[in-house]
């Protein structure tokens, strides 16, 4: 028979070419346990990208871009499961304040954009990784790492920030304090270890660099926002 995603011919249970299996199981309620396990399990799947990000973050991104991408939840994905957690969490417990605080008292289209950058900065954030990565690839412009990798290794990066905001977002609604000053101030601390560790951990140069590229990456992203923002309401 031919396979029927690449239609090499396929005589076994796996097609030679691409892999795909010749004749699929049928979906049942195996299949979803099945799937679930596969996702939450601690050898492959979100919850051992979550470890692994954790204990040696830089080691396993490189890994990932250069030799095994099977080991890692894919990136993409992983910062959009990330964000969704963080925004649901912030949803159902009723979080009103968030990470990025704007008011004024005469509605403009800046105000708008930022207000959107407030109530959904799961989702921002993921705009934001692109700002910092422009930064992280300059200053870092003497390593052999494109844009698109280094845009990898943000949302791998960005993805355990949303986790951490989340974790101090759900221990606000349960004992009413508020952490969010240090589950920033912690995530900021994880992202320049984690971008300086996947460079070149040995040089100490690359931490404050880290540190810098990560906030002219929140800067410049702010600003972009007021510069749209303004010429909106100059066109208006």
């Amino acid at each position: 028979m031919n396979c029927k995603n690449c239609s090499a011919q396929a005589n076994q249970n796996y097609c030679p070419s691409c892999g795909l299996p010749t004749k699929l199981k049928r979906i049942n309620g195996n299949y979803i346990l099945h799937e679930i396990k596969q996702v939450l399990n601690f050898d492959r799947g979100i919850l051992f990208t979550i470890r692994e990000l954790l204990v040696s973050p830089g080691e396993n991104v490189r890994n990932f871009i250069s030799e095994n991408r099977i080991r890692l939840v894919k990136p993409i994905v992983f910062i959009i499961v990330t964000s969704l957690i963080y925004s649901l969490i912030n949803h159902f417990f009723n979080i009103e304040d968030g990470y990025v605080v704007y008011s004024e008292t005469k509605q403009t289209a800046t105000g708008t954009i930022f207000k959107w950058v407030q109530e959904h900065y799961g989702y921002s954030n993921i705009i934001m990784g692109m700002f910092i990565s422009f930064w992280v690839k300059l200053l870092f412009r003497k390593y052999n790492y494109n844009f698109f990798e280094v845009l990898i290794l943000l949302c791998f990066i960005m993805g355990i920030g949303m986790l951490i905001y989340s974790l101090f977002s759900l221990l606000k609604a349960l004992i009413h304090i508020d952490l969010m000053l240090i589950s920033g101030i912690i995530s900021f601390m994880y992202s320049t270890w984690a971008i300086g560790q996947f460079f070149d951990k040995r040089k100490l140069i690359n931490y404050p660099k880290a540190l810098l590229a990560y906030i002219l990456g929140f800067i410049s992203f702010s600003f972009t926002a007021i510069l749209v923002g303004t010429l909106i309401d100059y066109i208006n």
